[in-house]
């Protein structure tokens, strides 16, 4: 398997539950040499028999095929996780030109990139499956959120798009080949830093009080998920029983999206 930004957040989590599963993990992300090393051996301590790190600049389409290439040449790729991604919060009138494009490329095209490689060797085998960590942001908006939120809504869209076209591979027996996206709210990772920061500086209050007046707006459990969570939901998607769960946008978001 082959999970992109796996080296913290959501997708470290996700590659250390498929370790536990016994998956060989193809580990991408943006990590120097100690921490890929770092990385590649936690993850073979989680249980992975068969763990190698590849790096790649998912901005650069043309380091995408190259990864790609890498990836089949090292093992059979049977899923793929999508979750590499970047924010940057700004109004529309202050975003610039380069943070459209680079989100975009990076929470969007990336991700078409990787499946148009790897959905035609799935669909082969009979079995694939893709995982997209969308967002929320890919079912409701935020304010200052433009590219991110139009990215993520992208990134949902482009699933459906490709779960329809291969939905009728395999059959239950083989497992098929889906495309799903799981959508999480608040989540307790390095991504919602920033924006934890803005509000304790903006109400004045402790990091304690920034989170809970951001739970209190939009999530209303008023708790934050963990990576774990998330990747216990991805680990089951990749079941034979899911077989017929595809194009599905899955929220973890407490409430979020229900009001």
């Amino acid at each position: 398997m082959l999970i992109t930004g796996a080296e913290r957040g959501i997708g470290k989590g996700i590659a250390l539950a498929f370790a536990g599963a016994g998956a060989s993990i193809a580990a991408h992300g943006l990590a120097g040499p100690d921490e890929a090393l770092r990385l590649t051996a936690e993850l073979q301590q989680a249980g992975s028999p068969n763990v190698r790190f590849f790096a790649g600049d998912l901005r650069d389409v043309s380091q995408i095929d190259a990864l790609m290439a890498q990836v089949f040449a090292w093992g059979h790729l049977d899923i793929l996780v999508n979750n590499a991604g970047i924010q940057h919060t700004a109004s529309i009138t202050d975003i610039t030109t380069e943070v459209w494009n680079e989100i975009l490329a990076v929470n969007l095209s990336a991700a078409f990139h990787t499946m148009r490689h790897a959905l035609p060797l799935m669909a082969q085998a009979r079995y694939g499956r893709v995982i997209n960590i969308a967002s929320v942001h890919g079912l409701v908006a935020s304010l200052s959120k433009a590219p991110y939120v139009s990215a993520k809504f992208g990134l949902v869209g482009l699933s459906k798009v490709a779960a329809l076209e291969y939905a009728a591979v395999g059959n239950a027996a083989t497992g098929g080949v889906t495309v799903n996206c799981i959508c999480p709210g608040w989540v307790d990772t390095a991504l919602v830093a920033p924006q934890i920061a803005e509000r304790r500086e903006h109400l004045g209050v402790s990091t304690e009080e920034a989170i809970e007046a951001m739970l209190t707006e939009k999530q209303p459990s008023r708790r934050l998920s963990s990576p774990a969570e998330i990747a216990r939901l991805a680990v089951w998607l990749c079941a034979a029983d899911a077989h017929n769960i595809t194009g599905a946008a899955i929220p973890i978001d407490g409430g979020w999206t229900a009001q």
